[in-house]
């Protein structure tokens, strides 16, 4: 079987690539770019270029091109470390998501900006006492008329600092619990009653955020798909963001930096580098395979996979610079943002109960 690109994919991915590398000349740090460097005059440029969404239908402004196409262009992206997140999340989800669940009206009102990279989205999901279990989602979002009045507290809100809008989950019916009366609400966040207040982590980024909503009120226009039936929404949604390229190649500059500066006569490093590649193999077919629509339910595996292997190639990247790794610096920073890899996008403990249970078909044990 043939897996390599075709003419065509290999002469966009060398275009991008170029591109990615003369935005990140600069750049000390080149981890984790799709999340903690946002840059709008970048974001600006993708959407010149055409990158932003690349596969929606070209009647509301997309690029109508295909999946390998964009699975190109942004894995090219995210491996150089190239600042896309201010862009990243409306382009990753927020646009399939508004394409598939949203109102006509919602599309040709928030798709256009995300293709040109003028908007900027955040998520609204993990809560204080809710982070990976969202069904104990507690923000509630009362209709009252033509308006909901939202009131509670997000938490690890990445972006909300610098964002346009925020794609909120709150409970819809307050006497609904866990899976029930959840509903979904495109919110922006200039309006009166909403406050945001950034939270630093010991990277020193503060991309994070706890954002409060006092009595916010949003437009019933704005309520994407069916009322109370957000959660199985959201488990549509998380496909997109557990099983793409950023969960694999989000330090892979790094690594590949780190693999030409190890000592290769060292047989332990000989076979740290072996069990990383083969692992990094299909890893990326698995993204692949979830690109094509091929996955039936393996977001979580893949996501589980990938996340593991970033991890390893932060201790990788350890044992390599030693004594180097102990002062602040890139090599530092992989070792402290490493733990985020398996937390961001659901815990991977948690997702391995989702594949024993929902993949797998396992029984649960007994209480």
């Amino acid at each position: 079987m043939d897996f390599s690109w075709t003419p065509e994919l290999l002469a966009l991915r060398d275009e991008v690539t170029a591109v990615a590398e003369a935005a990140v000349a600069d750049r000390p740090i080149r981890e984790e770019a799709w999340v903690a460097q946002p840059d709008r005059a970048f974001s600006l440029e993708l959407g010149r270029r055409g990158w932003l969404g690349m596969t929606w239908p070209v009647a509301y402004g997309g690029g109508g091109r295909s999946v390998l196409e964009r699975f190109v262009v942004t894995e090219a992206l995210i491996a150089a470390g190239s600042p896309i997140s201010r862009s990243w999340v409306a382009d990753r989800q927020i646009g399939p998501t508004l394409l598939a669940f949203g109102t006509e009206e919602q599309r040709r009102k928030y798709l256009p900006a995300m293709i040109t990279g003028e908007a900027c989205w955040s998520i609204g999901m993990s809560e204080p006492d809710a982070g990976s279990d969202l069904a104990n989602i507690a923000t509630k979002a009362i209709r009252d008329g033509d308006r909901y009045i939202v009131n509670g507290r997000k938490i690890w809100t990445s972006f909300a600092a610098e964002a346009s809008h925020v794609y909120l989950i709150a409970r819809s019916d307050p006497e609904s619990s866990r899976h029930r009366g959840l509903s979904e609400f495109a919110v922006d966040m200039t309006l009166p009653g909403i406050s945001v207040a950034p939270i630093g982590d010991m990277t020193r980024d503060a991309h994070f955020c706890e954002v409060t909503f006092d009595d916010v009120e949003v437009d019933v226009a704005d309520l994407v798909g069916q009322e109370g039936g957000a959660f199985g929404q959201v488990m549509a949604q998380l496909q997109h963001e557990r099983a793409g390229i950023d969960r694999l190649v989000s330090n892979r500059a790094l690594y590949l930096q780190a693999r030409a500066d190890a000592d290769t006569s060292d047989p332990l490093i000989r076979q740290e580098i072996a069990e990383i590649e083969s692992r990094y193999l299909p890893a990326r077919l698995m993204v692949i395979r979830e690109t094509l629509g091929q996955g039936r339910g393996t977001a979580a595996v893949t996501k589980v996979l990938c996340t593991e292997l970033e991890q390893r190639i932060a201790g990788f990247v350890g044992r390599v610079y030693g004594p180097a790794a102990m002062e602040w610096g890139r090599y530092a920073r992989a070792l402290c943002y490493a733990p985020a890899y398996s937390i961001q996008g659901g815990m991977n403990t948690i997702l391995r109960n989702v594949i024993g249970e929902r993949t797998l078909g396992l029984p649960k044990e007994p209480q």
